[in-house]
């Protein structure tokens, strides 16, 4: 068997880890927690031991949770402007709820993610002793 038979992908699956860190596990074992708080990244998995400190996340999960909740609200608060036509007050209420609720759904799950892309993809440290 030739050392080209064997790639770093193989073995970590993105889409696996992805949804693993969709639902804020560990994106090599899938039972550990990777965050603990809201937003903070355990430094390692308390099942299997994988190190996380060396993450790079940062802005990312902001960045994306910005682009995703602009992009399905914007359409909708249009619609609603048009179609329904609300008191303004009412749809400033509204859509502020709906954003924030959005807003504070997705930016750990989206964090999960990318530290698992991260992991996945051996990028940052992920790669270093394993």
């Amino acid at each position: 068997m030739s050392d080209t038979a064997i790639l770093p992908e193989d073995d970590r699956p993105l889409r696996p880890a992805m949804l693993r860190g969709w639902r804020r596990h560990c994106p090599a074992c899938g039972a550990g927690a990777m965050l603990h708080s809201y937003l903070k990244v355990n430094d390692c998995c308390p099942s299997c031991s994988e190190a996380f400190h060396h993450h790079r996340a940062d802005d990312g999960p902001a960045y994306l949770t910005i682009l995703i909740v602009a992009h399905l609200m914007g359409p909708l608060i249009l619609w609603a402007f048009i179609a329904l036509r609300p008191e303004p007050l009412v749809l400033a209420t509204t859509f502020s709820v709906g954003c924030i609720a959005l807003s504070l759904f997705l930016l750990p799950r989206l964090k999960g993610v990318l530290v698992a892309i991260q992991w996945a993809k051996r990028m940052h440290g992920f790669g270093a002793d394993g």
